[in-house]
């Protein structure tokens, strides 16, 4: 179960932070087979004052157009799965909203199944 954060820059279109949510399931699904329905994102848009990033760190050239992109996830996905997943989401984001490659910043969060809970108080995942 992936919990997705967006965060973006204040933006025109109302859709688009739904839009950039959307990419980045599909690609969750086709990427480490995240199961059909197992969508749960937070999106939000910020002013400049509160989206702050280095726009050079390590030699990337980051716009205010930057979407950075925070997954927790259960452990136990392989460095080959992760490095498709990444690939994936850039390609969808570029593909489909014109995202520039190096505008998007993609931070994985592994944690035990335990640690979870999808409600009711009970941890569903724990064995």
């Amino acid at each position: 179960m992936p919990l997705v954060r967006i965060d973006i820059k204040k933006q025109q279109d109302p859709t688009y932070a739904k839009r950039i949510g959307q990419q980045i399931y599909a690609a969750l699904r086709s990427a480490i087979s995240v199961p059909e329905n197992d969508n749960f994102q937070i999106l939000a848009e910020h002013d400049e004052q509160h989206f702050i990033f280095d726009p050079q760190y390590l030699g990337i050239a980051r716009t205010d157009s930057l979407v950075v992109i925070q997954i927790t996830l259960s452990e136990g996905r392989t460095l080959d799965q992760k490095k498709l997943l990444y690939k994936t989401i850039v390609e969808n984001l570029n593909a489909e909203l014109s995202v520039r490659l190096e505008d998007v910043f993609i931070n994985l969060v592994e944690v035990k199944k335990e640690n979870w809970s999808f409600g009711n108080g009970i941890a569903q995942y724990a064995l």
